[in-house]
């Protein structure tokens, strides 16, 4: 049995921690509508300096699409790429939701996610249909995400910013993310972190928490 009597604040990421999500899914629908000779493109989309760029929130949504377009050379629909781009968020499990909800009387909690303004309005959609929240912002005390802050994990600067906004201390805080980089980055300026590497591992951790 661990006891977490030390601990202020806990902080989870979005991504496979409490939503599950598939990056191949979104490569396998482009493929669907890319002509056959295009599909190698597929490997820069992830990895495309634009979508740093969107996640850090230096382009807005407009902008990200028309990058899609001249990435792939295809005069899709905003609808399409919306679909394309969404197609790896997953699934939410309620377990997750519920943890959360009844960690909420012991911590103060909150969210940390390299994430998107499409994205984000995505999750909401499917909050709603699983629960009754209607926004992130109902699932911890304080949301932080990457598109809204100009910051991305696994930087420093993104901690150390939650850290002041927090006004906590790092060890008196611990750091959900299922990314290795992530987890260390996390490390690097104080706090706990802790990596998530199977869907039920959130779930296991707060098992023997006292």
């Amino acid at each position: 049995m661990k006891t977490l009597d030390n601990i202020d604040f806990l902080i989870f990421d979005l991504g496979n921690v409490i939503i599950d999500i598939d990056y191949d899914l979104s490569i396998n629908e482009l493929k669907k509508i890319l002509p056959a000779e295009k599909h190698s493109l597929t490997e820069n989309f992830f990895v495309s300096t634009f979508h740093k760029e969107y996640e850090k929130g230096r382009i807005s949504n407009s902008d990200f699409r028309d990058e899609v377009r001249n990435l792939f050379g295809e005069n899709w629909t905003d609808e399409q790429i919306d679909h394309v781009w969404n197609s790896l968020l997953v699934h939410i499990p309620v377990e997750r939701l519920a943890l959360l909800k009844n960690l909420r009387k012991s911590f103060r909690t909150a969210i940390l996610s390299n994430t998107n303004d499409i994205h984000i309005q995505k999750f909401n959609q499917m909050l709603e249909g699983v629960s009754d929240f209607s926004n992130i912002h109902d699932l911890c005390d304080v949301v932080f995400l990457s598109h809204e802050m100009g910051l991305a994990k696994p930087d420093k600067a993104i901690y150390q910013e939650v850290l002041e906004q927090l006004n906590v201390h790092g060890k008196k805080t611990i750091f959900f993310d299922d990314l290795l980089a992530n987890v260390k980055g996390a490390e690097e300026v104080g706090i706990n972190a802790v990596q998530i590497t199977h869907p039920k591992a959130l779930i296991d951790f707060f098992d023997n928490v006292q």
